[in-house]
């Protein structure tokens, strides 16, 4: 399944996506659950809401360019768990700018961002000169836990995630180098794109064959798949779980490879009008513009 949440005619909508037609239940009359909602509940009444969006009566789809999409989970109840430097290019390219030796990590650098920074697939992105001046793309694929736990064994990871979106990890470089740690660089208000669906776990056969790009303004900055990965998904979920409870809604980034614009001579940053987009093979496109504004 492809789920999204939605807005459509001034109401906020749980549903999937089948081709070009967004399937939305709740216009047969009947009260839904949210995205979290959904997840939390577990297996069953996954599977029952499968059988539902199947059985739909025909006023419940409608075209897909006639909804606005949001992000999956417009507003997670806990800050995205993301992975540094879990792409060997990247992690090389991002030393090399700061004139150190290309060492990879030995273990997994995680850090998170703001719930607040979470924004839609099509979403503008407002650049505050005034705020930074060094905001850079970083395409991502994300995992959604769907069965929580600690302690998760890596060999059983994979059956606790739910489902898998796209983010872009937007970047305030000047924030994040001056202030010696992520978060602040990280976590500007709509700095995470994410969507455009969740596709569920049974839909990607290998989560670590994926291809990921993203584009600025039509030129190539990224290409990567997801077999490079240091630290792949389970081994991540793993060592995250160990612990610390992972929970249903739980998302996690994992990481971007090279290409990003910090690294690149001259260094190169988004500015207002231009268009950043994000893929990941099998499951979408994130297409976001940038406006100047303030906070």
């Amino acid at each position: 399944m492809r789920l999204i949440t939605c807005g459509y005619h001034g109401q906020i909508h749980l549903g999937a996506v089948e081709g070009e037609t967004a399937i939305l239940p709740a216009l047969a009359g009947t009260a839904g659950l949210d995205m979290l909602g959904l997840i939390e509940a577990g297996p069953p009444h996954w599977r029952r809401f499968a059988a539902e969006l199947a059985g739909s009566p025909p006023r419940c789809r409608v075209a897909l360019e006639e909804v606005n999409l949001l992000a999956p989970i417009p507003r997670p109840r806990k800050n995205i768990l993301c992975l540094g430097w879990n792409y060997a290019d990247h992690a090389a390219e991002s030393l090399a700018a700061h004139g150190r030796e290309p060492v990879l990590p030995e273990h997994s650098v995680v850090f998170t961002k703001a719930v607040t920074s979470v924004t839609g697939p099509t979403a503008d992105i407002v650049l505050d000169e005034a705020v930074t001046t060094q905001l850079d793309w970083e395409v991502e694929l994300a995992v959604i836990i769907g069965r929580g736990g600690r302690r998760i064994a890596a060999e059983h990871a994979l059956e606790h995630v739910f489902g898998y979106t796209v983010v872009n990890d937007l970047s305030a470089r000047d924030l994040q180098f001056r202030h010696k740690q992520y978060f602040l660089g990280k976590s500007l208000d709509g700095a995470c794109p994410m969507g455009p669906w969740i596709v569920t776990a049974d839909e990607i056969a290998d989560p670590q064959q994926l291809d990921l790009r993203c584009w600025v303004n039509g030129e190539l900055m990224q290409a990567a798949n997801s077999r490079q990965q240091i630290f792949l998904i389970a081994e991540t979920i793993a060592v995250l779980s160990r612990g610390m409870s992972l929970e249903p809604g739980d998302i996690i980034a994992t990481g971007t490879p090279a290409g990003v614009g910090f690294a690149r001579t001259p260094p190169q940053f988004l500015r207002a009008g231009d268009v950043v987009e994000c893929e990941v093979e099998g499951i979408g496109r994130l297409s976001n513009r940038i406006v100047a504004g303030s906070g």
